[in-house]
């Protein structure tokens, strides 16, 4: 989206303003601004032309234009109907040079999670991938995917459903039948309720490309189950709309999109709100790497997002793997 439409959806969510006092405010001629507000009322806005000024009666449900507006952060929004992948989308901006900008998308068709597994994004979701350019060294970058885990489960807490983050990139909603409790039984079973101990409602890949000392730009792309009904997911998973019925995708987007930008402009944050949404912690876990597997319990989450999981033999910090929950036969 232009600058000056930006400015102008800004101006609009402040308040009735004029003609006149909006062409001035944003350096514009008259006709100017009657040529953006033309497009967005073809865009979906009502707006109104009363004796205070432009009001804006109603906005549209998704978009660019519907998330910018009122939005309290200084993201550009990049809008998709359908779309292969917001991450690929993405990624071009971002060798092209771009900047906090937002891939958003209704419906994806080539969309993927990590290690390459098979990803299913509908419409009605909430598809999209924020491109930013942290100074950082490269090893720092996981740090990013513990703040989209904690904005994603925020966003879905306030919309009413019971989210929880299991390490490293999934949140989800707890099966009624799960116990997180230790117990004294050593031997333990998957739970075999799912193959992730929950039902799984959002997804985060994250990509970078950086040199030795400093990230160029990162990636971080958010997949959430928003308004799709069950019978269209893969089994095992969830949506915002079986939990709690339909949300404001418009202002859902906004939400995430705020607290990450907070988390990720102090990060020293990041951890502990990891913590207080973790439904990994505390619980028994396998976890398997490349190289081995490791079962314990797991303790805590160390900077910059590495599992630390107590075995019998000690502590072991876990940077990647892919984690199951157990639970006490």
């Amino acid at each position: 989206m232009n600058e000056t439409r930006r400015a102008l959806l800004d101006e609009l969510a402040a308040g009735p303003v004029s003609g006149p006092a909006l062409a001035d405010r944003l350096g514009v001629s008259r006709a100017a601004v009657w040529k953006q507000v033309e497009t967005l009322r073809e865009a979906g806005f009502e707006i109104e032309s009363t004796d205070a000024g432009y009001v804006v009666q109603r906005v549209p449900e998704f978009g660019a234009a519907a998330v910018e507006y009122g939005l309290d952060v200084p993201y550009s929004i990049e809008y998709h109907e359908t779309i292969g992948s917001t991450n690929d989308r993405g990624r071009e901006l971002a060798t092209q040079g771009a900047r906090d900008v937002v891939v958003l998308a209704d419906e994806q068709t080539g969309s993927r999670g990590r290690l390459r597994r098979a990803w299913t994004a509908p419409s009605g979701g909430v598809w999209l991938s924020i491109v930013f350019r942290p100074e950082c060294p490269p090893a720092h970058a996981p740090i990013y995917t513990l703040a989209a885990a904690v904005a994603t489960t925020r966003a879905a807490r306030e919309a009413g459903v019971d989210a929880s983050i299991k390490w490293p990139n999934d949140v989800l909603v707890s099966s009624a039948n799960e116990d997180p409790s230790d117990g004294s039984d050593d031997v333990l079973v998957r739970d075999d309720a799912t193959e992730r101990g929950g039902r799984k409602l959002a997804g985060i890949l994250t990509e970078m490309e950086g040199e030795a000392d400093r990230v160029s730009w990162i990636l971080v792309g958010i997949g959430v189950n928003a308004n799709v009904d069950v019978d269209a997911l893969p089994e095992g998973a969830t949506s915002l709309r079986a939990e709690a019925g339909d949300v404001e995708r418009r202002l859902f987007v906004q939400r995430l999109l705020e607290v990450f930008d907070a988390l990720r402009g102090d990060p020293e944050t990041i951890l502990d709100a990891w913590r207080d949404y973790a439904d990994t912690l505390g619980r028994r876990v396998r976890v398997e790497t490349a190289t081995e597997t490791i079962e314990g319990e797991a303790v805590d989450v160390a900077f910059p997002g590495a599992l630390v999981v107590r075995t019998e033999s000690g502590d072991r910090t876990v940077h990647t793997g892919d984690c199951d929950h157990l639970r006490p036969v």
